[in-house]
């Protein structure tokens, strides 16, 4: 069956106080947006369009940007969640299928739940997710008899034995394109908020002799944001089940409460995270990596066997091959250094490439900024750079050839060759004591002047 997903993102978020749309403030390194696309994607569906409104243009560009392929649409004024569909009607004029209504501020709705309902609407016309609420609060009720849904009960119209019920609403919607639309069509505002009300589809599915059902996931895939410490509940729950996964996934965490995930964090089996470790988004490890404590990553790769840290950062473009060593205070940025490499100590590698089992001394620099273009940095296989060596780019370094502390380099050096770029040392006997002598005569001629 083909689908398709509509996603509401139109809402402002006042709750949120806020310059930015509701839907574009972040978990885990992605907006709550995107997590809903993701949740979506699972179905490879065949049409995926945004409802936006507040900060359209924002929005859009963050939509298009993970997936150039989403159609986006605007809802010019908010009247509704049934009106928000609505407005999907023509993007999917020529779509023949199933229409999945997901929320961009609802970002934990996993695949599998979304395939369940899937799955319903072959036997129903209109199928409701719904959970099991510990506390269920002023949620809608679903209103049940067998397998059927008959109604959904907004809190404010409920009875005393309706309010009993712990099944409640979380609003996303699986049917049949053809039918959505048409039950939209007459659903009305004639409530206290004067809005069209996507709920109000079941009772009139039910009056056409049509069939709803409610397919039941776990309370926290319903979770809503639109507060800040709602955005923060999501935050730990999101870092609760990431890091859940990767401990059952075979991955040493020592103290896992300290470690942060992204959306996109992929770690291998035996790999080993130490306390206090952040990773961004597009960050991949590989089995049997160490990440020790305080370090930071973001758009690398660590390959199996590497050791990163502590205290380093590697960069968006950062690629560490087998056996990689990057010590304390090390930044890596858009480098691939290979097998076997070592930068153990407070130095910056970056545009550049790292031979197989070269080492970098402490305090390196590969300086590839002029100011207005960035220039790359080459130090082949088995190399030796000395301490404090700045190495200014564009440069090449051969196989096995080193450089002595402290040097310079700007021109490249050939295999095999040792390259000393530094001043010659004059030692002036005697002219430290005197010039001792003068500048504690000026501090105390300043101070006595200050005084």
């Amino acid at each position: 069956m083909n689908t398709a997903l509509v996603i509401l993102a139109a809402g402002m978020g006042t709750r949120m106080n806020s310059d930015l749309p509701k839907v574009l403030h972040e978990i885990a390194g992605a907006p709550l947006l995107i997590h809903a696309m993701k949740s979506g994607a699972a179905l490879d569906p065949e049409k995926q369009v945004i409802v936006t409104g507040h900060g359209a243009d924002l929005v859009t560009r963050a939509a298009q940007g993970w997936d150039d392929r989403a159609e986006v649409v605007l809802q010019e004024e908010q009247l509704g969640t049934a009106h928000a569909v609505l407005q999907a009607r023509a993007a999917l004029a020529d779509f023949d299928g199933d229409v999945i209504v997901l929320y961009g501020d609802t970002p934990f709705i996993q695949p599998e739940t979304i395939a369940h309902m899937v799955e319903a609407r072959q036997h129903h016309d209109v199928v409701v997710l719904g959970f099991e609420a510990a506390d269920p609060g002023r949620y809608g009720r679903l209103i049940l008899q067998g397998d059927r849904l008959e109604k959904i009960v907004e809190f404010k119209d409920t009875t005393d034995q309706e309010r009993a019920i712990t099944l409640c609403n979380s609003g996303v919607v699986a049917a049949n394109s053809k039918i959505l639309f048409a039950l939209l069509d007459k659903v009305g505002n004639d409530n206290s908020a004067g809005e069209y009300y996507l709920t109000d589809i079941i009772g009139l599915a039910r009056s056409e002799g049509l069939s709803a059902t409610a397919v039941t996931c776990d309370e926290a895939e319903t979770l809503g944001v639109n507060s800040r410490a709602e955005l923060a509940a999501a935050e730990a729950a999101f870092q609760a089940r990431a890091r859940a996964d990767a401990l059952a996934n075979g991955v040493t965490l020592t103290a896992p409460e300290t470690v942060f995930f992204a959306h996109d964090t992929v770690i291998g089996r035996d790999t080993v995270i130490e306390p206090n470790v952040m990773f961004g988004p597009d960050a991949t490890v590989e089995s049997g990596a160490r990440i020790r404590a305080f370090s930071h990553l973001e758009g690398c790769h660590v390959s199996r066997g590497a050791t990163v840290g502590p205290f380093a950062r590697l960069r968006p473009g950062a690629e560490l091959a087998e056996d990689v060593h990057i010590g304390n205070f090390v930044e890596i940025k858009n480098a691939v250094l290979d097998a076997g490499a070592k930068v153990n100590h407070l130095s910056y590698i970056g545009d550049a490439h790292i031979g197989e089992k070269s080492n970098i001394g402490a305090g390196t620099i590969t300086c590839n900024y002029d100011g207005v273009m960035k220039h790359k940095t080459e130090i082949g296989a088995n190399a030796f750079i000395g301490s404090n060596t700045m190495l200014v780019a564009p440069v090449r370094v051969g196989n096995r050839a080193m450089t002595g502390s402290g040097s310079v380099i700007t021109a490249d050096v050939e295999d095999d060759a040792l390259a000393i770029a530094r001043g010659t040392q004059v030692n002036k006997p005697g002219l430290a004591a005197k010039l001792r002598e003068i500048l504690k005569a000026k501090k105390a001629k300043r101070d006595k002047e200050a005084g």
